[in-house]
């Protein structure tokens, strides 16, 4: 019956990290990064601690299944003395990128100020490099593509303005330095009424490059009479022009079906933060949070996820 309805098939060994793996006490563990090294999958794991502050902690595994050695310290966590990260850091997501030689890491830093887009380096895994906030609250779920469009780097964000998306849209700014960004331009919006995306939505992991574009996966949130329902979804964008949306899928491809999804701390909710794509098999890993809860691991085929997408 899940396969019927939905494109990804979750991994039998679900949830593959939870906090009862972690090495020190912490609540939850959940929204990973993903990253492929070419020999080991590394996920870099929002991590709720005790006091409910999030910190972000690294997790490398063989296979990116099962077998994860989790570091015994945080990989980023808040700086005593600077405000923007007092409450510490959310929703990691990585992507390659050649020109610089190291992955670039977007997240969450939450301050007194609200949410803000922070952006961080890295080559190992093991040291980071802060580069600080590039949006100013309130702004999140960002993710970057992984090379220039006409000189400038791309940015996926979600700024919640009256200015640049007061209904929860992704949109993008452009950069030629990673540090100036212009001005929030649309891309994608929920849609209005019933449909499962009608509230908010906002990017997931960094999107995919095919030859057809840009593969988008998105997260959708519906409000219902018993609280609110988090969905993933799929769009395509131009790979000349980001802003020029070729097609969308009407249905989501992922929704909290399995009782780790349903039941948590924030319950009904899955939220799609990693994905590596495997060009030679076409297997698409996604790797996403269960109701802020654990860390789940579902697969899908490329050609599957584009044939879903109802071109304009």
């Amino acid at each position: 019956m899940t396969a019927a309805r939905e494109l990804f098939h979750r991994h039998p060994g679900n949830p593959i990290l939870s906090a009862a793996d972690w090495p020190y006490a912490v609540n939850t563990v959940f929204n990973p990064a993903a990253a492929f090294t070419g020999h080991e999958t590394v996920l870099i794991a929002r991590v709720e601690s005790l006091t409910g502050i999030s910190h972000l902690a690294v997790a490398r595994s063989a296979n990116g299944v099962d077998g994860w050695a989790i570091d015994g310290a945080p990989f980023l966590e808040a700086a005593d003395g600077i405000e923007a990260e007092t409450w510490g850091f959310e929703d990691p997501r990585a992507v390659w990128v050649d020109e610089l030689d190291r992955w670039v890491i977007t997240c969450t830093s939450y301050g007194p100020a609200g949410p803000a887009v922070y952006l961080a380096t890295t080559t190992d895994f093991r040291t980071v490099e802060r580069h600080g906030i590039v949006r100013q609250p309130e702004d999140k779920n960002a993710a970057l593509l992984p090379e220039r469009i006409d000189g400038k780097w791309i940015l996926f964000h979600r700024p919640m303005t009256a200015f640049g998306g007061s209904r929860g849209e992704i949109l993008v700014s452009r950069s030629a330095d990673l540090h100036d960004w212009s001005a929030p331009e649309r891309v994608l919006q929920p849609r209005r009424g019933a449909w499962w995306d009608s509230l908010r939505i906002g990017i997931g992991p960094p999107p995919v490059r095919t030859e057809h574009g840009w593969l988008i996966i998105y997260h959708g949130v519906k409000e219902t009479v018993a609280g609110t329902l988090y969905r993933v979804g799929l769009a395509l964008v131009d790979l000349d022009e980001p802003t020029r949306v070729l097609g969308r899928a009407a249905q989501w491809v992922l929704g909290p079906l399995a009782p780790y999804e349903r039941q948590g701390d924030v319950p009904n909710t899955v939220f799609p933060c990693g994905v590596i794509h495997a060009p030679d098999s076409g297997e698409v890993r996604l790797y996403y949070g269960a109701a802020d809860s654990s860390i789940c691991l579902a697969t899908a085929h490329i050609d599957e996820l584009l044939a879903a997408i109802t071109r304009f």
